[in-house]
């Protein structure tokens, strides 16, 4: 199948630090790419790939499961580490989900993790019924688009397929058992007006994992795509400073040199 116009997968090479970023659950990479690129643009190698079953349309991600989603976000960390001195991870969302677990399954090979917005369980009644809904009903309404800026649109699907969404249940259960094994410096950045996932989810990664050095920002002006909405640019900025305190290298000419 093609792949939607703006889903396709993005990368960078540039210094010796880079950035693996992975976008959510039905969405894609249009979501990330403007903070790809800005990051791109300030000397950072970069990986956004897009996840199997994404990026097409919404049947061919009936036949994926988070296994598949995990894989390939693990693969590029992996080619990113054999380029860059420095790796760190971010998501959005379900992205989020899957930058953590990174980071608790690769220790020091992750120098730090940025999240907005990361989910961490399905809620609501129907999270209960996926086990015995997903085998009567092929699919429900989308997620995508929970954005406050006026014509902001997100690339992705208008239907989940209740198989994808009975594995990303599981996921989720996965990466919560693993949280305590974070232990990197965090940066997670949250919409008190997120439609898509509650606070509760941050809350949830704040007390599980166990990092030091932690920092939460408040997205108030923007909903759940965050990386698409009014708070955009602070979410850039704020990553890179981020990155530069823990990698100094990041915007001085060694570092750009290679792009």
């Amino acid at each position: 199948m093609p792949v939607l116009p703006g889903a396709e997968p993005y990368r960078h090479d540039g210094g010796e630090v880079g950035v693996l970023l992975c976008h959510g659950f039905t969405g894609s990479p249009q979501s990330l790419r403007p903070w790809a690129e800005y990051l791109a643009e300030r000397g950072v190698s970069v990986s956004l790939p897009l996840l199997p079953g994404h990026g097409t349309r919404w049947e061919d991600m009936e036949l994926t499961g988070w296994q598949d989603w995990y894989a390939e976000v693990d693969r590029e960390l992996r080619a990113l580490g054999r380029r860059c001195a420095q790796v760190f991870v971010f998501g959005l969302s379900m992205g989020g989900a899957l930058a953590l677990r990174l980071a608790a399954r690769h220790g020091v090979a992750v120098s730090g993790v940025v999240v907005v917005n990361p989910a961490n369980k399905v809620h609501g009644l129907s999270a209960y019924a996926l086990p015995v809904a997903r085998h009567l009903v092929r699919s429900t309404k989308g997620i995508t688009s929970d954005i406050a800026r006026p014509g902001g649109v997100e690339v992705g699907y208008d239907r989940v397929p209740l198989h994808a969404a009975h594995s990303l249940r599981t996921f989720f259960r996965v990466v919560d058992g693993e949280l305590p094994q974070v232990t990197q410096p965090l940066l997670l950045l949250r919409s008190p007006q997120d439609h898509v996932v509650p606070p509760a989810d941050s809350a949830r990664i704040l007390s599980r994992v166990s990092c030091t050095d932690v920092r939460e920002v408040l997205l108030e002006q923007s909903h759940h795509v965050a990386t698409l909405d009014n708070d955009a640019d602070r979410i850039f900025e704020e990553s890179l400073a981020f990155i530069g305190r823990l990698a100094p290298s990041v915007g001085k000419e060694g570092t750009a040199a290679g792009g």
